[in-house]
């Protein structure tokens, strides 16, 4: 079994290709079972945000298993294999646990240090379970990869001032416009991002900030996470009304198609009206058409890139401190994997010597009377464990702790060899 990663992020590949990959959580499900109906996909788990889709595996046959999900990711996206490929990054084995580790940390995030992506991959997790995706490898890649992104955080410095994309958009506005507290502010959207920017702009001195959303609940949820300020709540119905009054707009809805084109900002504002447009999500909200308007300036995610540089040098020297927990982690994970591969000798071997143990008992007991042996067989009982459980206890640990495969693999043949464990597991199951 090899553990693989195959997808994509805002390094390989521009937000119209990622938006074609991309798979809401509604359709994890889906996903998992179609990925797990594969003949050589033993687990899946499946990372989608803004910024990447990854799908994380366990294959019985690496080549096979990596030619299907890229077929998968061709079916998903309506695009070719052939086109898809160029975008597209695989990781085999260790590089694939590191790379889960990395970005658990915020590592490999557009923000370097963000920590918006450790909830994500926490869910990513749960969801695989959920959907029965995630077998004993990949959760334990996932607990050991959400322990990682704890530690990075609690014992360095990297989140110290770290922004998220919403963050990032709304220092972009405030570069543009120099002062958020005259502007007028639409968001569209109700759900995390949005409870983002309505906390950041609040920090950076807006204070007309109006929500509109399709479900008013959630808008109300938001809003009473703001009691210190009052926002202004409508439906996403109202928009063609709302829109013209607004200088600023922030889109972040979970919408498959774009919310705003050109034909719609047309046909509702005012030819000499300017205005400006951040879309954070993934699939766009805004149709790239919009900019082909004089008055409206439009923004997505890659266009955020310029913001996040201005402090990434301070946190790419605090990064380097956080890749040598990651290594930690890492080869945590790696002993507990090559432990997997001393399972069945190191189960056979204790069999065995139970075998012996109980067999060995019953001949003392039955020699000692029925008397003696009524009155002192739990004691007996728990002194041949005890010594059974030592004799075997160094062997056990030596033979896990192995990190030299062709070592591990000699150890366990002649083990195999001298205490004829073949023969014991063919007995088994003959």
């Amino acid at each position: 079994m090899n553990i693989v990663v195959v997808g994509l992020s805002h390094k390989t590949a521009p937000v119209e290709v990622r938006e074609k990959l991309s798979i809401p959580e509604t359709n994890c499900d889906r996903a998992i079972a179609q990925l797990c109906s594969y003949p050589h996909l033993e687990e899946v788990a499946i990372l989608s945000t803004c910024n990447r889709l990854e799908i994380y595996v366990v294959v019985n046959e690496t080549e096979n298993g990596i030619r299907e999900i890229t077929q998968f990711l061709s079916d998903h996206s309506k695009l070719s294999v052939a086109s898809l490929r160029p975008y597209l990054f695989i990781l085999l084995h260790q590089d694939a646990v590191m790379h889960l580790m990395r970005v658990s940390a915020g590592l490999d995030s557009l923000v370097l240090g963000e920590g918006q992506i450790l909830a994500q991959v926490k869910q990513c997790h749960k969801l695989g379970q959920e959907h029965k995706g995630v077998g004993r490898t990949l959760n334990q890649l996932f607990k050991q990869s959400l322990t990682a992104g704890k530690r990075v955080r609690t014992e360095t410095s990297i989140g110290t001032g770290a922004v998220s994309i919403s963050s990032a958009a709304v220092e972009m506005a405030q570069i543009k416009v120099q002062n958020l507290a005259a502007c007028r502010v639409t968001i569209l959207g109700a759900g995390k991002m949005a409870r983002l920017l309505v906390q950041h702009l609040l920090s950076k001195g807006a204070i007309n900030i109006t929500i509109l959303n399709r479900s008013m609940e959630r808008a109300k949820e938001l809003a009473r996470e703001f009691p210190e300020v009052e926002l202004q709540l409508h439906p996403i119905a109202d928009l063609a009304q709302l829109l013209p009054h607004a200088d600023l707009v922030f889109t972040s809805t979970a919408a498959m198609e774009p919310i705003l084109d050109r034909a719609k900002l047309e046909a509702i504002l005012d030819p000499i009206q300017p205005l400006m447009i951040f879309d954070i999500a993934v699939p766009r909200n805004v149709h790239s058409d919009v900019n082909e308007l004089s008055h409206v300036q439009a923004f997505n995610v890659d266009d955020l890139k310029a913001v996040v540089a201005q402090n990434h040098e301070a946190r790419r020297r605090m990064a380097i401190e956080a890749e040598t927990l990651l290594d930690e982690e890492v080869e945590t994970f790696a002993t507990w994997l090559r432990s997997l591969d001393t399972v069945s000798t190191i189960s056979s071997l204790r069999d065995k010597v139970e075998a012996i143990r109980a067999q060995e008992l019953e001949k003392a007991l039955s020699r000692l009377g029925t008397e003696f042996a009524e009155k002192h067989q739990e004691i007996i009982e728990a002194l041949t464990r005890g010594i059974v459980n030592k004799i075997l206890h160094d062997p056990m640990v030596q033979l896990r702790a192995q990190q030299d495969i062709e070592a591990r693999q000699q150890a366990m043949q002649t083990l195999s060899v001298l205490f004829n464990l073949e023969k014991t597991a063919n007995k088994q199951f003959s």
